[in-house]
């Protein structure tokens, strides 16, 4: 009755079924960790935009590096404005507008500086012309904002290029942008969030990180992959079923015709 399985069409879909099934397993395990690290993400950067603010240098030191792990951290720093040395970076889309963010070394008393993203703004007519920006206030200001560790092509995805207008930038990389300025700067940078004095105008802010569900949707996928290795099993033994069925009710009604044939 069975002998069938073993004939080139079955044996066909047994060799795709066994194919899928550590297809589906791997995929189910892959999206499964993306959905830890994703949630280990979510739950770090929820932590730091919760804490409460603490100075900037007891968190990157002159000579030291911004950790991965206090990134969003909130942080204030006191300092001046240096925008004889302000920046923008290009290739920086907000609320589905294209336009810049604009990098501002803050000068603090300790003899360094920090890259400041005072927020965005639009593009201007073309890309090689350099945006309208507002000035960044005149005199000592504190700066409150969120800690983000360098830019670099590996972990922003965007690749550096050069030839790019002056005073722009692809990258906000206090390393490479800090050859041309006159004070050192500290790693990593401050996105803005508040400031005193207030400017009376200034960059559009910067959006809050998008902490989303957590990897939620990767959790779906990874149980939807596994479902899908029942579904596999779950038809073959389907069609087996089916298949032997049919063989029966083929034979039932073969017998009698050859009764009536004898």
């Amino acid at each position: 009755m069975y002998r069938f399985l073993l004939t080139p069409r079955w044996v066909a879909l047994h060799i795709v079924v066994l194919l899928v099934i550590p297809a589906f397993v791997f995929l189910g395990q892959w999206q499964f960790g993306r959905f830890e690290e994703r949630s280990a993400d979510s739950d770090l950067v929820t932590r730091n935009i919760e804490r409460a603010p603490v100075p900037l240098e007891t968190l990157v030191r002159p000579g030291g590096t911004a950790e991965e792990s206090d990134r969003f951290r909130n942080v204030t720093v006191t300092g001046t404005y240096d925008p004889a040395q302000e920046l923008v970076v290009r290739r920086r889309p907000q609320n589905g507008r294209p336009g810049y963010f604009v990098i501002t070394p803050l000068v603090t008393g300790g003899g360094h500086a920090v890259l400041v993203n005072r927020g965005w703004v639009p593009a201007g007519a073309s890309a090689d012309e350099h945006p309208a920006v507002p000035p960044p206030p005149t005199g000592e200001v504190t700066v409150t904002g969120r800690l983000r560790p360098s830019e670099t092509e590996a972990n922003s995805g965007i690749k550096e290029r050069s030839g790019l207008p002056p005073r722009q930038v692809l990258l906000i990389n206090p390393a490479s942008i800090g050859r041309s300025l006159t004070l050192p700067l500290l790693d990593g940078y401050v996105e803005l969030t508040g400031q005193q004095p207030p400017s009376a105008a200034a960059p559009e802010p910067v959006n809050a990180p998008d902490v989303g569900s957590g990897g939620g949707l990767n959790l779906a996928y990874g149980v939807q992959w596994w479902l899908f290795i029942g579904i596999a099993v779950g038809g073959w033994a389907l069609l087996i079923k089916r298949e032997v069925a049919d063989r029966k009710a083929q034979e039932s009604v073969a017998q009698p015709e050859e009764a009536r044939t004898d």
